[in-house]
C-alpha cells in the first residue's frame, strides 16, 4: 500500500474500477465482489487509501493491535540489546559545502573498512566480518546530485583513496585507515539504467567483496526504497534528507537486513539548509520514533487532471470488457449499435466517483457524480461520432493494431 500513492495510486484508482468490475459476480442478485489482501511497511490512514483505490469503506488490520504492540504473536520486536540494531549516524559541518562532506566521509568509510577486512583476515577466513561493510550504497534525492557525486567518486575518492593509509591519528596514535584501490567504474541504480543492467547490478551486490565482480560503491535514488532485498549490504550513505520520513524509512532499511551484522546508515546534511539544519538538530529524537512521521499518502483518483489522463481509457476497457460485442478487436465500430447500452457503466464510475472519498458533503458528492457522468457521456459520445464517420466513409474503427488493417485502412479509436 505504501507504494500506491501519489501519481501512481491516482491512476491506479481509476483503472481497479475495471478489476473491481471483472472480478465481481452475481448470485441471487446480489453482488459478490473479491476480498483484497495488500501489505503495506510505513502508511497512514490507509483506511481512506483503501477507499479511494479499491472502493471498500471495511478494513480490518492483520494482525490486529494486541496488549503488547512489541508482540502481535506473529511478529515480534527485538530490543537492540537482544538482536544488533541499524545504527544512525548524522553529519552536517558548518563552513563546509555538502560535496566536501560527502567527500571525507566516503573516504573515511571506505578506508576504515579496508583496514577491518585486512584485520579480519581479508579473503582467507569462509566469511569475513567485515564483509557487508565494503560496499557503500549510496541514496540521493535526485539524479541531479547523483550525478555530481559520481564524478567525485570515480576521481577524489578513488584518487586519494589509493594513498589513504598514510594518515593516522594524532592522539592516540593508531593506523585506522588503509590504503584501497576501487573500480572505475561506478555501480549505478536509476530510472536511466536499462532493466537488464539493474538485474545485473543487483546480482553483483550481492556477491562477496573476495569475488572478482564485486561492487565498491553503488549509488542509487530513491528507486532502491522497493526491491532491493539483499541482505549482504551493510553500509549506506545518504546525502540531504529525503522528501518524505516514509521514503527514508524504505531506502535506509535496504541495509542490516543480517540480523547478526547490523547496518550502518550515514547520514549528509547541508547545515545551510533549514530542512536539513532541522533534522540535523533534532537528530535523536526523530530517529528515535521516525515512524511517528510517516505522512499520509494522497490518492485522488477523480481529480480533474487525473480523469483527463485516464478516464478515457478506463471507460473503454469497462465497455470492452463487459460488452462482448465491443471485445474483439474490431469491435469497436460496434458502438454503432450498442451505445445506448452503456449508460449504466457510466453511471457506475460516477457513483464510485461520489463514494471515494468519506469527507465529502452533500453538494460536493452529487457535483462530482454529475462531472463525472458528463465526463464518460462526452467520451460515449465522441467514440460513437468516430465509428459514424468511419462508416460514412465507408471504413471501421479498431481499438489498436492487433489484426490486420484491410483494404479501406480503418480509422483507430
Amino acid at each position: 500500500m505504501h507504494l500506491i500513492s501519489g501519481p501512481l495510486g491516482t491512476v491506479a484508482g481509476l483503472y481497479e474500477m475495471v478489476m473491481d468490475a471483472l472480478a465481481t459476480r452475481w448470485a441471487g442478485g446480489k453482488a459478490i465482489r473479491p476480498k483484497i489482501i495488500a501489505s503495506t511497511a510505513t502508511v497512514r490512514r490507509a483506511d481512506s487509501q483503501i477507499r479511494a483505490l479499491f472502493s471498500r469503506s471495511c478494513v480490518s488490520v492483520f494482525p490486529p493491535p494486541g496488549p503488547d504492540r512489541r508482540d502481535s504473536f506473529f511478529a515480534k520486536t527485538l530490543l537492540a540489546s537482544e538482536s544488533p540494531a541499524r545504527l544512525y549516524v548524522g553529519v552536517a559541518a558548518q563552513g563546509r559545502s555538502l560535496k566536501v562532506v560527502l567527500l571525507r566521509a566516503v573516504l573515511t568509510l571506505l578506508g576504515t573498512g579496508q583496514r577491518a577486512w585486512e584485520t579480519a583476515g581479508g579473503s582467507k577466513p569462509e566469511f569475513n566480518s567485515s564483509d557487508p561493510y565494503m560496499t557503500l550504497l549510496g541514496n540521493f534525492n535526485s539524479l541531479r546530485e547523483l550525478g555530481g557525486s559520481r564524478r567525485i567518486v570515480e576521481d577524489e575518492v578513488r584518487t586519494r583513496l589509493a594513498e589513504y593509509g598514510r594518515r593516522q591519528r594524532v592522539e592516540p596514535k593508531d593506523d585506522l585507515f588503509a590504503s584501497r584501490q576501487i573500480g572505475f567504474d561506478v555501480l549505478e541504480l536509476t530510472s536511466r539504467v536499462s532493466t537488464n543492467d539493474v538485474a545485473a547490478a543487483k546480482r553483483r551486490l550481492a556477491l562477496g567483496f573476495a569475488d572478482q565482480e564485486r561492487v565498491d560503491v553503488a549509488l542509487a535514488t530513491n528507486m532502491i526504497s522497493v526491491g532491493l532485498d539483499i541482505v549482504r549490504l551493510g553500509l549506506m550513505v545518504v546525502l540531504g534528507q529525503s522528501k518524505a520520513s516514509a521514503e527514508y524509512i524504505q531506502a535506509t532499511s535496504r541495509v542490516g537486513r543480517d540480523p547478526l551484522r547490523p547496518g550502518l546508515v550515514v547520514t549528509l546534511w547541508n547545515i545551510h539548509k533549514p530542512r536539513d539544519r532541522s533534522h540535523y538538530e533534532r537528530f535523536t529524537a526523530y530517529h528515535a520514533s521516525f515512524y511517528r512521521s510517516v505522512e499520509a499518502t494522497s490518492v485522488t483518483p477523480f481529480s480533474p487532471c487525473a480523469l483527463d489522463r485516464a478516464l478515457p481509457a478506463t471507460l473503454v476497457a469497462m465497455c470492452r470488457q463487459e460488452c462482448a460485442d465491443l471485445t474483439p478487436p474490431r469491435g469497436a465500430q460496434d458502438i454503432l449499435a450498442q451505445r445506448a447500452g452503456l449508460d449504466r457503466l457510466a453511471q457506475a464510475i460516477a457513483e464510485r466517483a461520489q463514494n471515494h472519498k468519506a469527507d465529502l458533503s452533500d453538494p460536493e458528492r452529487q457535483a462530482l457524480y454529475a462531472g463525472v457522468l458528463h465526463l464518460c457521456g462526452d467520451l460515449l459520445d465522441d467514440w460513437l461520432k468516430i465509428a459514424k464517420q468511419a462508416r460514412d466513409e465507408g471504413s471501421a474503427i479498431q481499438y489498436q493494431e492487433e489484426v490486420s488493417a484491410p483494404l479501406c485502412s480503418p480509422s483507430r479509436a
